[in-house]
């Protein structure tokens, strides 16, 4: 489609494998204490699974659309979290270091790809 350019992808498989990263970071530093450590490296998978097909198929409006709402159900799946990124970032306690972390990225990353996708499909 010519209104949808290669950003949006792109910037899926680079913040994909950002999210990758983060969900086996924290799955390691939590000492392999919780499978759900690895929820970001999940989303991270898929969402450059997406960003592949658009790039080299000529799918790229659906799995643009794809990545930008499985990015929105990443950011509604970690705002639970929104109280501890808060206090870790106003200096105040947490339960977990590690999923405040995670989950403050998954909430930026998704919002990031979540507005890029909205713009390349909107025009």
């Amino acid at each position: 489609m010519a209104s949808t350019t290669t950003d949006t992808p792109v910037l899926g498989i680079a913040l994909g494998a950002v999210l990758v990263a983060v969900g086996v970071g924290s799955y390691v530093l939590s000492d392999f204490a919780s499978v759900t450590a690895l929820i970001p490296a999940i989303f991270g998978v898929v969402i450059v699974g997406f960003g592949l097909v658009a790039v080299k198929t000529p799918r790229e409006k659906l799995a643009v659309l794809s990545i930008g709402v499985l990015s929105l159900l990443g950011v509604l799946g970690s705002l639970r979290g929104v109280p501890d990124v808060i206090a870790l970032l106003t200096g105040g306690p947490v339960d977990s270091t590690v999923a405040a972390v995670a989950q403050g990225s998954m909430i930026l990353i998704g919002i990031v790809l979540f507005v890029a996708a909205g713009r390349d499909i909107l025009g």
